[in-house]
């Protein structure tokens, strides 16, 4: 392949994926603020002034292009908590901190409330939108806490029980507390000391529950 069609291959690849950026950038600002089920494609279309077909090129359907949006708002955060938990260890608790700090980090940013308070009130009309989010999201968070709680059970340092479990339960005494009070909207800001104060609960109470 000659130089000339590769430069060619290469600025339309680009093209392409920063129309996909566009799209995935006006549907995120659409689900927002006109909900999952107010959002529709032809409106999106629309609104990038292109053809439903470009769209459609880029995305299936509705779930698909809500799969990615989230996919996108939470790909850093995972590739954090990749780096959290592949790092050389010698404190368990310490370990585990970090990885709160991020969870907790993450679903109290107003980005993440938005996006809860979203999904909390279409879910039940919009039987789609749940899973989507819980598979792209908090599964996500779990399951990789999982597999490395399952190194650690293995290795001798944590009490042996159902992985998946004790992720769920780590990572819900990371939001029971400040996350819960945003979404009801009983208070509008958590100061880096409550954050800490959240996470430092949690992990002692997980670590009474499991270490050895």
């Amino acid at each position: 392949m000659g130089l000339q069609k590769q430069q060619d291959l290469s600025r339309r690849e680009i093209r392409r994926l920063d129309r996909r950026e566009s799209i995935m950038d006006v549907a995120a600002q659409s689900f927002l603020e006109r909900g999952y089920a107010g959002t529709t494609m032809s409106a999106i279309a629309a609104a990038l002034g292109g053809s439903k077909g470009t769209l459609w090129s880029h995305f299936s359907s509705k779930e698909e292009l809500f799969a990615a949006v989230i996919d996108r708002a939470t790909a850093a955060y995972r590739a954090r908590l990749s780096e959290i938990l592949a790092a050389p260890r010698n404190d368990l608790a310490a370990t585990l901190k970090m990885f709160c700090t991020s969870i907790v980090e993450k679903v109290t940013s107003a980005e993440a409330i938005a996006l809860h308070r979203l999904v909390v009130a279409e879910a039940g009309r919009v039987p789609e939108m749940g899973p989507i989010f819980y598979e792209r999201g908090p599964r996500m968070t779990h399951r990789m806490l999982a597999d490395f709680l399952t190194q650690e059970m293995e290795g001798g340092r944590l009490r042996t029980d159902d992985p998946m479990r004790a992720a769920r339960m780590l990572a819900s005494l990371c939001v029971y507390g400040t996350q819960q009070q945003l979404l009801w909207g009983v208070i509008d800001h958590v100061s880096d000391a409550d954050k800490a104060g959240e996470v430092d609960r949690a992990v002692d109470l997980f670590m009474r529950a499991y270490a050895i």
